[in-house]
């Protein structure tokens, strides 16, 4: 089966070979697009990027404060200045601050945690104030307990410390940051009976471990903090009071004890300048080496004898948010919708997160409003999203989706989405179905360095490191693979939920471990995130051109050879899992998938149509065929059966989520009724790929 799937791949490569225009524009066509990205090209600027992120990350600007709120109306005016029809959407949701916060080591040792970031002189933003450190909607709470330390507090951490014979039941357990999502943490403990969870960041994962820190270097500093949402996520986003519908203000929501969505316990996220005096004063067996982080002590797991207090109070307040958003009617297809965001609301400053990605929509928004001042006229409507309130748990972006869900439904032929941006390799994700188009709009963006494309430099950096097998792979393969897509970003609504094609991009190289704190500045960013603001410039290189190519394609760009031989590997490696369940009818529906995407593709090579309406309705809703109605098991929000966030990894995707994740708790009834849904769902998209070969013919 998969040397038939790689032979297909091959073949329908070999179709874009000369022109990646070719098999979605007219000859005409392509002679006018060519024209359209030379000049795309030349538009973006890197001072104008620079401006861009200095004006948002001046001051601190969370969902519901005033500086938020003057951050949407600066983006509001820049869109419209630049000709752009753009207006304010307002939407509500739970977004809790704090009211009191207090932390103390009572035995064996007395030490009351700092929980503040101190202001460094070389950063004038540092002094800026904003939200203090804490884990949003964590539960008020006063609890005092022993202490053990759990590595980064996810599934597997448990079962080491069962076998060490160590329990947290009635224990505050201390976890390090990495490792698996925030909000996976005080899940997991509270499962296994712990009564608080504090999450510390340790040197050793983005301190100075890995090189200087902050202001010397990039890394996080002794009293740099993580803040961040724990809301669970992979149950639902968005507001956690009105799940699956629109939080308009006014809106019906669900009383604080229905929401699926909280944690159970306390949790804060301190310093390891706070951790240290508590992992000093943990007694027990010492940690395993895989545990052992960069503080200068040993590592031990506990219980005990270190006891703290850990008290919390929160203002349970639901603000209103401002997501903006801009449009470019389209002149043939208005009700054909091309889609392209990236949030403006910060934890604090927030030069890189979310700053510096919305600096590059902002570039892509002006340079595609240039061309329109030039006479271009974009077949398709293009809208330009600015969501707010995505670092509680993506609710603007989640809430637009459910707002307006029949119309996207309809209407969504992709969404594109950025989040942070550096300088280096650029970094892809998304549905497999844009796998070429992706690659091949990579191919035509000059890397800001190296003189190379983009897409050269993304190949280059895939080779390191990888074996002989990899290797081959990557210099036989036309395209490089591009990632599936968990959640952590504003695409979960469109993709999880609607089943509307997404992609997420950034150049990434550099990082850094300012994240989420408030040293994530203005001051960072230009000297260790993109100094010279050419990556922002590459970024709006890069989705300008994407977007017009989608929005002016004559036949939309979605393939199906290099999503069959993703489908089928994904196949394969269930088939690989050892267990009882019968999974025997997915590799036929796998492949009988990858013939009709190699009928597709060769009949798309004998020439476009003239009349593509029919055909561009199959494509266009061709992802929704990857959803079932009634979601995933425990989680119904969810309803793509291809890729969701795992469970128990929050961000990390799951691919064919329904039926691996039943493999992986040994369910096996429910596995083999997931497999059987899936098949179904397989079949469906065989049939839609079936039909849209026919319109080609």
């Amino acid at each position: 089966m998969l040397l038939r799937v790689l032979a297909y791949a091959v073949l329908a490569a070999s179709l874009y070979a000369d022109d990646p225009l070719a098999l979605s524009f007219t000859e005409k066509g392509a002679e006018a697009q060519r024209a359209l990205e030379a000049e795309t090209l030349k538009t973006p600027d890197p001072k104008r990027v620079r401006e861009y992120i200095r004006a948002m990350s001046e001051h601190p600007h969370h969902t519901g404060s005033e500086a938020g709120e003057r951050v949407a109306e600066y983006v509001l005016d820049q869109f419209q200045s630049w000709g752009l029809d753009a207006e304010l959407h307002h939407f509500e949701g739970l977004m809790p601050t704090p009211k009191s916060r207090r932390l103390e080591l009572l035995e064996p040792e007395h030490y009351v945690a700092r929980l503040e970031e101190p202001a460094i002189a070389e950063d004038k933003d540092s002094s800026d104030g904003g939200l203090p450190t804490y884990n949003a909607y964590s539960p008020d709470g006063d609890v005092t307990a022993q202490v053990v330390y759990v590595n980064y507090g996810m599934p597997d951490d448990y079962k080491k410390l069962d076998e060490l014979g160590i329990s947290v039941e009635g224990k505050m357990v201390l976890a390090r940051y990495m490792g698996g999502w925030r909000g996976i943490k005080p899940k997991v403990a509270a499962e296994h009976g712990a009564v608080g969870c504090l999450i510390f960041s340790d040197p050793k994962d983005d301190g100075f471990f890995k090189g200087d820190a902050y202001p010397k270097g990039p890394f996080r500093p002794e009293w740099g903090v993580q803040r961040g949402s724990t809301m669970d996520m992979p149950t639902y986003p968005g507001d956690p009071q009105t799940p699956g519908w629109g939080a308009v203000p006014g809106s019906r929501t669900l009383p604080l004890d229905e929401v699926k969505t909280l944690p159970t316990i306390p949790v804060l996220p301190i310093a390891w300048g706070d951790a240290l005096p508590i992992l000093r004063n943990l007694g027990g067996p010492v940690a395993p080496t895989a545990w052992r982080g960069s503080l200068p002590v040993t590592y031990h797991v506990g219980a005990g004898p270190a006891k703290v207090r850990l008290s919390l109070e929160f203002n349970w307040v639901r603000p209103t948010g401002s997501n903006v958003i801009a449009r470019i009617e389209g002149s043939e297809y208005p009700d054909e919708w091309v889609i392209y965001g990236n949030h403006h609301d910060a934890w604090v400053n927030g030069a890189t997160d979310p700053v510096s990605g919305n600096a590059a929509l902002m570039e892509t928004a002006r340079t595609l409003a240039e061309r329109m001042r030039a006479g271009w006229k974009p077949k398709r409507t293009i809208i330009f999203a600015s969501w707010d309130a995505e670092e509680w748990g993506l609710i603007g972006s989640t809430e637009w989706v459910e707002q307006y869900a029949d119309e996207l439904r309809e209407k969504a032929v992709v969404y594109f989405n950025t989040d942070s941006n550096y300088q280096g390799v650029l970094g892809l994700q998304g549905s497999h179905t844009l796998e070429r188009f992706l690659n091949d709009t990579a191919r035509s963006i000059p890397d800001p360095r190296s003189g190379k494309t983009v897409w050269e430099e993304m190949k280059a950096k895939a080779l390191e490191g990888a074996d002989a097998e990899r290797k081959d792979e990557i210099e036989s393969r036309p395209d490089l693979r591009v990632g599936a897509l968990g959640s952590g970003s504003d695409y979960t609504a469109f993709l999880d939920h609607l089943g509307v094609a997404s992609t997420n991009a950034s150049f990434r190289g550099t990082g850094g471990g300012v994240y989420h704190s408030k040293y994530d500045s203005f001051d960072w960013y230009r000297r260790f995130g993109d100094p010279e603001f050419i990556y922002g410039r590459a970024m709006a290189q890069f989705h300008a051109t994407a977007i017009a190519r989608m929005a002016d394609a004559h036949v939309l760009p979605f393939e199906f050879g290099n999503f069959a031989d993703t489908v089928s590997r994904y196949v394969k490696e269930l088939d690989e899992m050892e267990g009882e369940a019968d999974l025997s009818a997915l590799a036929p529906a796998a492949d009988k998938l990858a013939e009709a995407a190699n009928e597709y593709e060769a009949a798309l090579g004998k020439g476009l149509p003239r009349d593509t309406k029919k055909l561009n309705e199959i494509l266009r809703k061709f992802e929704r065929s990857l959803t079932h109605a009634e979601g995933l098991p425990n989680r119904e929000w969810f309803k793509h059966h291809l890729y969701a966030p795992g469970f128990y990894t929050g961000y990390g995707v799951k691919t064919v989520p329904g039926v691996r994740e039943a493999m992986e708790q040994q369910d096996w009834e429910l596995a083999a009724a997931q497999a059987e849904r899936f098949v179904a769902i397989l079949a469906d998209a065989t049939a839609r790929i079936e039909a849209a070969t026919r319109e080609l013919r």
